[in-house]
């Protein structure tokens, strides 16, 4: 495994990470779940992340029972906090009262003292950034929390929130978690810029665009039977990519992949990893197979020829 270093701290993570959203707690059986997590750790990977929201606690009961029996110091924990966990109106958001209980029954679920990373999941408009920023940074200072994490944050909340740490003398952003990856590049614009201008790096999820980059979806096909595509529950976040204008792209990028004797997958993990903003691209998977092949895509030599014949199938 390769570490790359996380924004401006001196933490360092696997250029791949384990992530559990839409698997662990919901479609994968907490034994094979476990053996996907020791697979990664066996792998080198030392950065695991998850979420209150994920099957509503679930999640994050597997992650920290399997992640028990290693030593604490050996992996990078990270957790998040925002969408709603209940139904009472304080039970969502960014509010000091939801930041605060949340992070402890985060705590609790995982059994553990501290989160190395502790992501706002999505920016809130409706709570002072100070409030949410301060309420961090008195977690930081009891130990709790490590670093400072924001998700799907645009340029210019970042520079906020930047901007406010900076005059109340709080905890820095130090890592963003967007959506990236061949068929979504939006961060390149404004956030990487913003990013690398103020030492964040980026982790990144749905690298493979929900499974899209794997090449099981054809163009003029029709979808796998029990694929995720077919599945009501957990196709919700695939319907936009799944026309033949994009799976004609993916086709092609599929042929440069054979022509190398590479999967799909592991081009576009490969691809995704050629900036140097990305500090690690955050996988999924329910079988330890397919973490394994996902960790071989940090062996691609992406050169700019490659880049350039990438680019131009993306951009056509």
């Amino acid at each position: 495994m390769k570490f790359r270093k996380l924004g401006r701290t001196g933490l360092k993570v696997s250029e791949i990470s384990l992530g559990s959203w839409l698997t662990y707690g919901n479609s994968t059986e907490k034994e094979q779940a476990f053996s996907v997590i020791e697979k990664a750790y066996d792998l080198g990977i030392n950065s695991f992340d998850t979420a209150n929201v994920y099957a509503q606690g679930e999640a994050e009961k597997i992650v920290g029972e399997a992640l028990k029996k290693y030593t604490r110091e050996s992996y990078v924990l990270a957790s998040k906090v925002y969408w709603p966990m209940g139904k009472g109106v304080n039970d969502r958001g960014l509010s000091r009262k939801h930041v605060f209980e949340q992070l402890h029954a985060s705590l609790k679920r995982l059994d553990h003292e501290y989160l190395d990373i502790y992501y706002c999941h999505r920016y809130d408009p409706e709570t002072p950034i100070d409030e949410t920023l301060r309420t961090i940074d008195d977690m930081v200072r009891q130990g709790k929390v490590l670093y400072v994490g924001v998700s799907e944050w645009t340029a210019q909340q970042i520079e906020k929130g930047l901007g406010t740490a900076d005059k109340y003398l709080l905890d820095r952003i130090v890592v963003n978690q967007p959506i990236y990856n061949m068929l979504d590049r939006y961060i390149e614009k404004d956030v990487i810029p913003v990013s690398q201008q103020n030492g964040i790096s980026q982790i990144v999820f749905s690298p493979l665009a929900q499974g899209i980059l794997t090449g099981k979806y054809k163009a003029g096909e029709k979808l796998p039977e029990g694929s995720r595509a077919t599945d009501p529950k957990s196709n919700t976040h695939m319907n936009r990519y799944l026309n033949d204008e994009v799976l004609g792209k993916v086709g092609q990028l599929e042929k440069i992949a054979n022509e190398m004797d590479v999967k799909l997958s592991q081009l576009a993990i490969s691809w995704i990893l050629r900036q140097e903003n990305v500090a690690s691209a955050l996988v999924g998977a329910t079988k330890p197979e397919q973490i394994e092949e996902n960790a071989r895509a940090i062996d691609i030599e992406m050169n700019e020829r490659l880049v350039n014949q990438i680019e131009e199938i993306l951009g056509a």
